[in-house]
């Protein structure tokens, strides 16, 4: 289907989030100005292409061609009418084309800058998110470090801590079973002295 002006004036693009790019406002402001002469070029087109069929069908030639030929030579240039005015409509007919062509290379090269653009803009985007990740992973597995080394240095303490206190509890029993032993020595030789006989009376 080929592309028409109407194509250019309803074309829509997908924006993109932090884009630096054209100005949006610039570009549309640019494309209105391709459609009207787009147009202008269509209309002219059209003209000489009704002009071409108008002379083909046996028509004669616009009132203004005919005036602008001088009398006295009407009638030697008659016998031989249709090659001049043949060509000219043809010469005519491939400047609105070569114009719409050039249009649509413009076009088209808008486009394509456009694209390269957005892929540019996606590598970058891409980029800078990988190295932002990386840097993230990379504090994330050096804080990780740190806290590790630091659980395993309060770990060490803490075993340190609880050995003492095993050993100061072997040494708190051992203490207090020597305590006991000896207070029951004493009540023993308090009990066997405490036992004499009573004289009788």
């Amino acid at each position: 289907m080929p592309l028409t002006p109407e194509d250019v004036v309803t074309k829509q693009f997908q924006h993109v989030r932090f884009k630096e790019g054209f100005d949006p406002d610039e570009v549309d402001d640019f494309l209105d100005e391709i459609v009207v002469e787009w147009r202008k070029t269509i209309a002219e087109n059209e003209e000489l292409k009704a002009k071409l069929a108008a002379y083909e069908s046996g028509e004669t030639p616009a009132p203004e061609a005919a005036a602008s030929a001088p009398q006295d030579d009407v009638v030697e240039e008659a016998p031989a009418p249709s090659e001049p005015v043949a060509e000219a409509p043809a010469a005519g007919a491939t400047a609105p084309a070569a114009a719409s062509a050039g249009i649509i290379e413009l076009a088209q090269r808008l486009h394509d800058e456009h694209v390269a653009e957005g892929k540019a803009q996606k590598e970058k985007l891409i980029s800078e998110a990988q190295a932002e990740a990386d840097a993230i992973l990379n504090e994330a597995r050096s804080k990780a470090r740190d806290e590790i080394s630091r659980l395993e240095s309060e770990r060490g303490t803490l075993e340190g801590r609880i050995s003492e206190l095993r050993q100061f509890e072997r040494d708190y029993r051992v203490q207090l079973r020597g305590f006991i032993e000896e207070k029951l020595r004493d009540l023993d030789v308090a009990g066997t002295s405490g036992s004499t006989p009573i004289p009788a009376s």
